[in-house]
């Protein structure tokens, strides 16, 4: 009733009394203080500083681009890798008929891998 009123006032004591709030503890005293996880901490903090917001979400940016720019790779290669073996076995099985010779199937391999290629790297081994 009084949330209107520009004397109104909140304390984290009394909204985790209020509510039953889990995730804050409020310590009166000598080394006291108020806690609370890190998510609830991190939007307090965005709620009241716009540039602290700003901030974390450049910097959550420039951390989710750096496990990429580490993981992207090996992630790809790794699932080709581990597909490649499959993949070989359903062409040898489904695809390559008795009658052709070394070097055709060569080439069936090679289209196969080509269209592999660009599912997963959106290029061939050109």
């Amino acid at each position: 009733m009084n949330a209107g009123l520009t004397s109104f006032v909140l304390s984290p004591g009394k909204w985790v009394e209020r509510t039953d709030a889990i995730g804050i503890i409020v310590k009166g005293g000598r080394y006291g203080g108020t806690y609370a996880h890190k998510d609830i901490a991190f939007e307090f903090c965005s709620a009241i500083s716009p540039v602290f917001k700003r901030y974390l979400i450049k910097e959550f940016q420039r951390l989710k681009e750096s496990e990429q720019k580490q993981l992207g790779w090996n992630i790809r290669r790794n699932l080709t890798k581990i597909n490649y073996r499959i993949h070989t076995d359903v062409i040898k099985k489904n695809l390559i008929p008795p009658e052709l010779t070394k070097h055709q199937i060569n080439l069936v391999y090679a289209s196969e891998a080509d269209l592999l290629n660009m599912a997963l790297f959106s290029k061939t081994a050109k």
